[in-house]
This record gives structure tokens, sequence and C-alpha cells, in this order.
């Protein structure tokens, strides 16, 4: 799915670059797909140090908004 004209997608951890995540950190001094990688971006999908409410309030701040299409 495209964008909405004059707006645009959030980007893969854009959240966790802008409040500069530690684990974030790691993963950008690993080789993507590498092993290593992989095992520090398990603690992102399974143990997130960050919490749904501080990104919906990073992102309110951001202006992102969260659409989806009419279900008729």
């Amino acid at each position: 799915m495209r964008p909405m004209e004059g707006y645009v997608e959030y980007q893969r951890r854009e959240f966790c670059h802008d409040i500069k995540c530690p684990i974030q950190s790691l993963l950008n001094n690993e080789v993507e797909k590498s092993p290593e990688y992989e095992e520090i971006r398990a603690i992102c999908a399974s143990h997130c140090i960050h919490t749904a409410y501080e990104f919906h309030h990073w992102s309110m701040g951001k202006g992102y908004l969260i659409v989806r299409p009419d279900q008729k």
C-alpha cells in the first residue's frame, strides 16, 4: 500500500533511532542478518525495553496518524 498523498510512512526503527535506544545502538554495530544481529534483534521482538505507550506518544508528537481503509 502506498502512503496517502502528502504523507510519509513510518520508517522501520525510526522511533528506536530517535530515542537513542541502547539495543538499537547495538544493532547498528552489527552486519544486518548476521547471527549476532539476529540475536540482538530478538531482544526487540520479544523483550522490547520500551512500551507501546511511549511509542504512541512519540508518534503523536511527530505528527503520525494511524489510518486504515474503510471496511464496508
